[in-house]
């Protein structure tokens, strides 16, 4: 760049990174929860030809699906808002290690949850006593995505 910039108006590798990372936090968590989601509508709409009355009781998959996505839009605003003319390598390197943990981990608890709430919601409706256990079991989904969370935030403030 000698001669044709000067120093200020060099492009900064970290600069990317950062936007690399917001971009990975919004676009896999959501991904996550789009198929969370849908996989979860499936089973709720075979269920509720039978057992229409179930159904709000059945949507619990589907409101933790969307939470999945709310971990990368949190992540992602962080980042954007971290975005300055210039940002270290280092900086830019964590910032996206931490879009890409909240939104691989987000990613992989919404297909999680997808696949648990529609055998889950199916299940429940056939036999009532299992309702906790699914609970739970998408409860432990959820989780995957917390702890893509936490990592993400923790990387973010270093």
């Amino acid at each position: 760049y000698e001669g044709i910039m000067d120093e200020s108006d060099k492009p900064s590798d970290g600069l990317f990174y950062c936007v690399l990372g917001a971009v990975s936090a919004i676009v896999f968590s959501t991904l996550g929860a789009a198929y969370g989601t849908a996989k979860s509508a499936v089973g709720i709409s075979a269920m509720a030809i039978k057992h229409p009355q179930l159904i709000m009781k059945a949507i619990i998959p589907v409101v933790m699906a969307g939470i999945i996505a709310i971990y990368g839009l949190v992540i992602a605003v962080l980042l954007a808002g971290s975005l300055k003319k210039s940002l270290s390598s280092f900086k830019g390197y964590l910032n996206l290690s931490a879009g890409l943990a909240v939104g691989i981990s987000g990613m992989a608890a919404g297909i999680a949850i997808g696949v648990v709430g529609e055998a889950g919601v199916r299940a429940s409706a056939q036999q009532p006593k299992l309702f906790v256990s699914v609970i739970l079991i998408l409860i432990f989904a959820e989780v995957l995505g917390l702890y893509g969370l936490i990592v993400a935030i923790y990387l973010f403030t270093k």
